[in-house]
């Protein structure tokens, strides 16, 4: 984790720890550090916020400065740069969101040009150059060098293209629910599934820089549940603020999260034969449900850290078909280096259409272990993580749990808490062992 960039691009609060200053002079080291041999080729898309045009323009004002040709995508989903900028050759893209946060915060994310996230070596030396410590000489262009930006709109439509010639399916007849989270989503979700013959409906659709995200989308999908249940949909399905990330609702409101995901899609790509290995990749925060129902189905499992940046590192070092987050980050390597909420949303009607089941029917032999999570505040996460005695507990619950349950023990990537998480078969039993560690914690005065 550097100064400013952590393991998704820079995110802060606009104007107060993300400025307009550090937008401009992350535009210029990389209109200047792609542009040494001729003009750069930067992509800029954004998200509905507030705040999203200013670092927009202050990025490609800094880009052009040292030279660079700045392509305008607009308001876009954030894997629509990744696919973009492979398939019309950029230097690098940039997306100006921070997702899944309230409106206020603003983030800054890096792709390099083969659309995966940016090599931290080089963010390391934007921070310098943010800094003024850097070492290289950044010069401005003069004369004929000067860039210029360039307002793209076709972009979007050879996503959309693109999105459909993957999946080529008629969606004739069905009836599918979109919340859009009145963000990225609303440039091209609805579009793209009624150009496939779908009735869409949407919700959440009218962004106007303030409620991007504001009790709706994948962090908020009561009303699309309360929809789900009361009328007649097939699917349903909530966006995050970038549409990257995915959680689906079946017919009768239930959610459907990531490990869901995750579970119909693997299953479905083992029994045709689409599936690496017969590997999927997860985070250690899936859950234990998901992986006795893989046992089940013949599929195996590889764990990685929090973070759809470990996820996609394991699944490039493999070859791996798929894998993702229980938030809703899910990835086919096949087609994407990111996560892509509208592309998994197409992924699960075709199995739908291709099996003649539901999502409730699809995902019925997985059964989610109740889980609890408490945030317990701590002097110091990472000595408290190494305190013998609270080690000995944590595994002394392990034992008493079994194969039956499983507790994780992990620092807050931001705060100084610990985060006490126990899965177990019933709410009584992740209590009973959650609190048990979290007041030795207290106790302890760790």
């Amino acid at each position: 984790m550097g100064k400013y960039f952590g393991t998704d691009g820079a995110r802060g609060r606009a104007n107060e720890t993300l400025t307009l200053d550090m937008a401009v002079k992350i535009g210029q080291y990389l209109g200047w550090y792609y542009g040494q041999k001729r003009h750069a080729k930067i992509l800029i898309g954004k998200d509905t916020r507030l705040s999203s045009d200013m670092f927009e323009m202050g990025l490609a004002a800094g880009a052009t400065s040292t030279g660079a040709s700045v392509y305008l995508l607009g308001v876009c989903p954030t894997p629509s740069v990744s696919y973009l900028i492979q398939k019309e050759h950029f230097d690098c893209g940039i997306m100006v969101s921070a997702s899944h946060n309230p409106f206020h915060d603003n983030g800054i994310k890096l792709f390099n040009g083969n659309g995966c996230k940016m090599n931290p070596e080089i963010e390391e030396k934007i921070e310098a150059y943010i800094d003024d410590n850097s070492t290289e000489d950044v010069v401005v262009a003069k004369d004929e060098r000067i860039g210029s930006v360039i307002p793209w709109s076709e972009g979007l439509e050879l996503y959309e293209s693109w999105l459909k010639s993957i999946v080529p399916m008629d969606l004739n007849g069905m009836h599918i629910l979109l919340d859009l989270a009145n963000g990225s989503a609303t440039s091209c979700a609805a579009e793209t599934l009624a150009a496939l013959g779908a009735t869409v409906e949407v919700i959440h659709s009218a962004p106007n820089g303030i409620n991007i995200n504001t009790k709706c989308g994948s962090t908020h999908p009561e009303e699309l549940q309360r929809m789900m249940k009361e009328g007649n949909y097939d699917a349903g399905f909530a966006f995050d603020g970038d549409a990257d990330r995915l959680i689906a609702c079946d017919e009768d409101g239930n959610l459907i999260n990531g490990d869901y995901t995750m579970f119909i899609c693997g299953c479905y790509m083992k029994d045709n034969g689409l599936l690496k290995d017969d590997v999927v990749v997860t985070t250690v925060m899936s859950n234990l449900g998901l992986y006795h129902a893989f046992k089940d189905k013949g599929i195996r499992y590889e764990q990685t850290a929090v973070g759809d940046k470990y996820v996609f590192e394991c699944m490039n070092e493999h070859g791996y078909s798929i894998g993702g987050e229980q938030s809703g980050h899910i990835i086919f390597h096949a087609h994407a280096n990111t996560g892509d909420g509208l592309l998994t949303a197409m992924k699960l009607l075709e199995i739908m259409k291709n099996t003649g089941q539901s999502l409730k029917q699809l995902g019925a032999d997985l059964f989610i272990y109740p889980q609890l999570l408490i945030n317990t505040p701590v002097k110091d996460k990472h000595a408290a993580l190494e305190d013998a005695e609270l080690l000995a507990a944590v595994d002394e619950v392990a034992k008493e749990l079994g194969d039956e349950g499983r507790i994780l023990v992990r620092p807050s990537g931001t705060e100084p808490l610990v985060r006490v998480m126990v899965e177990a078969k019933t709410d009584a039993l992740c209590e009973k062992y959650v609190y048990r560690i979290v007041d030795f914690i207290k106790e302890k005065g760790l």
